[in-house]
């Protein structure tokens, strides 16, 4: 069975080019499965029931997990079985009836506007790590790209002169991006007194790099984002996809159309992006008062 999951994820990789971080969820789903099934004495995959799905699902909610992870859980065995079921090396599709739990999508948390101008200017402008953080975070608010995009830019996915970015998203999905005046000063200074220091005297290509000149990575990146929300003494819970959701967030508040901040995201639907529009009850008011008719 383990072999199976090993052919389904390299399939994931090499033939639907989903991203690394995907298919470590999936991995981690399918081996906690199997390390069921096998603990269960199924040692054949084509002999697994739906019962047997059905338990092991219940045995993550009695271990405590949400609702949300237990339907994620199921949608990468229902995507195994379907790989199975195409390449032959399975008859029946045992869990292609299942029903997964209704999903709780919970509001993304987001920063003020205030609290993003005290984030972003926690960093020291005096010294290379400075300027490097300052025009790391004003580049990942000013477009709203995911860490894993943010840290993957290279030197020549950014044209300054006119003020866009191209990023490559899920599903190997490139989009052009645009950012405003100050994250293009922060990055003219970062690139033009920090990132040449920080080379070393190495081709390094990627926009943002560490002290040793390589490329930054997702962790540090986090890390950075925690120290600096320390600094501006902001109290709320904060992770670099919360810069995500606030760039989102301001822009529906402004009156961005939802179809351009879903081109902005990247999101593949819609649906995905109309989380945002949890906007304020007064501006809501502003907005009917405006337009309607009868107001």
């Amino acid at each position: 069975m383990r072999e199976l999951v090993e052919a389904f994820l390299n399939y994931l990789s090499f033939e639907r080019g989903l991203s690394q971080n995907t298919i470590l969820a999936y991995s981690r789903d399918l081996a906690k499965f199997i390390q069921y099934l096998e603990a269960s004495g199924a040692g054949d995959i084509a002999k697994v029931k739906r019962q047997d799905i059905t338990n092991f699902l219940m045995s993550l909610k009695d271990a405590g997990l949400s609702g949300n992870s237990i339907a994620r859980t199921l949608a990468a065995i229902k995507a195994f079985f379907r790989f199975l079921i195409q390449d032959n090396l399975l008859k029946e599709d045992t869990a292609s009836l299942l029903e997964s739990p209704k999903l709780i999508r919970s509001l993304p948390n987001a920063l003020t506007t205030v609290e993003v101008d005290r984030l972003l200017s926690a960093p020291a402008a005096r010294d290379w790590m400075g300027l490097r953080d300052k025009a790391s975070l004003e580049l990942i608010y000013a477009t709203g790209m995911r860490v894993s995009e943010l840290i993957n830019v290279t030197m020549d996915n950014l044209n300054l002169d006119v003020g866009f970015v191209k990023c490559r998203g899920k599903g190997g999905k490139e989009r052009i991006i645009p950012f405003g005046r100050k994250a293009r000063r922060a990055l003219e200074r970062y690139i033009q007194d920090a990132r040449p220091r920080l080379m070393k005297n190495k081709a390094e290509g990627h926009l943002f790099l560490t002290r040793l000149g390589k490329k930054m990575s997702r962790q540090s990146f986090w890390k950075m984002v925690r120290h600096y929300v320390k600094t501006a003494r902001i109290k709320k819970e904060v992770t670099p996809h919360t810069l995500r959701h606030s760039f989102a967030t301001h822009l529906l508040e402004r009156g961005a159309d939802l179809r351009v901040v879903q081109e902005l995201l990247g999101h593949a639907d819609i649906s995905t992006t109309q989380i945002y529009t949890h906007i304020s009850k007064d501006r809501l008011k502003l907005i009917h008062k405006q337009f309607h008719p009868r107001p």
